[in-house]
């Protein structure tokens, strides 16, 4: 059976369909997939999204859900939603990352983003930058550092090599500058290295301002990152155009492109497909891997 792959449009009034159906129509995905468009197409003015809108791109995400855990597809890929819009009528998650896990029960899931030659996954998320320092567990690290494993050993690195960043500046340069790496994040790696034995190399804490550096240039499969801007800012502008957003820990895979709803240009029929594309492909490769 050819993989079946479920499509959201996201808020309709965004860039969503437009995306959607240019990479569709592209010529750029697996011909032996099956893809199909998830919620109908309403009336909207591009450009303003409206309690109609959301309330599309949430009966959407509700039926995707459903379809993929009643195995009708076997995997999931969403456009980007308005969340202000969202919260309006009744979205009470702080993403659609979120929204999935909850759907399906899982508690043990994170947030990946990868584009280009770089992978990052992030151990904490939409977390104000004040409150990520008291938010980093020594277990949330290794979590989040296996389900990175997992993904990588998934796209065909069999021993990945994964650096982990540190939080403060230079790593906090032995304690000078913070005592995270010490504390918490060390202690994390040596458990991780536990762990995963001779199936991955996992180092660091590197220095943040050096580590994507190395990762772009082909040094490391997968970088563990402390909080959401330390990721997604290298990751974006390495690779802003071609960048997946997925949701690690899912009973099926779940991607979506790294960009939001671009209200702005909605009118204008320049909007690039390349990260959806990108979307797509990843989620039809990952469903076709056997899980571990």
């Amino acid at each position: 059976m050819s993989c079946r792959v479920g499509i959201t449009f996201g808020d309709q009034a965004g860039i969503g369909p437009e995306i959607v159906r240019a990479a569709l129509a592209s010529g750029r995905l697996p011909a032996d997939a099956r893809y199909s468009v998830i919620g109908p197409a309403i009336n909207c003015s591009l450009g303003q999204p409206t309690a109609e809108t959301a309330r599309a791109a949430f009966n959407a995400l509700e039926e995707a859900v459903d379809l993929a855990l009643r195995s009708e597809i076997d995997a999931v890929v969403t456009g980007p939603i308005n969340k202000a819009r969202m919260y309006d009528i009744g979205f009470t998650f702080p993403g659609q990352t979120e929204f999935f896990a909850n759907r399906c029960g899982i508690t043990d899931f994170a947030m990946l983003l990868t584009g280009g030659k770089l992978t990052v996954a992030l151990v904490t998320v939409h977390v104000p930058l004040r409150e990520v320092a008291g938010a980093l567990k020594t277990e949330e690290i290794v979590r989040v550092g296996l389900l990175l494993e997992d993904f990588l050993r998934r796209r065909g690195i069999h021993q990945p090599r994964i650096a982990v960043a540190g939080l403060n500046p230079h790593a906090g340069e032995s304690g000078s500058i913070g005592s995270e790496e010490t504390e918490t994040i060390a202690p994390a790696i040596a458990e991780l290295r536990r762990l995963t034995e001779s199936r991955a190399n996992v180092a660091g804490p590197f220095s943040p301002d050096t580590i994507f550096h190395h990762a772009a240039n082909g040094d490391w499969d997968g970088v563990l990152c402390m909080y959401h801007d330390q990721g997604l800012i290298p990751l974006k502008l390495h690779a802003f155009h071609e960048g997946v957003n997925v949701t690690l820990g899912l009973p099926f895979p779940r991607t979506s492109p790294d960009h939001g709803t671009a209200f702005e240009i909605a009118r204008k029929n320049i909007a690039r497909p390349d990260s959806m594309i990108a979307a797509i492909n990843l989620a039809v490769e990952l469903a076709r891997e056997p899980r571990s």
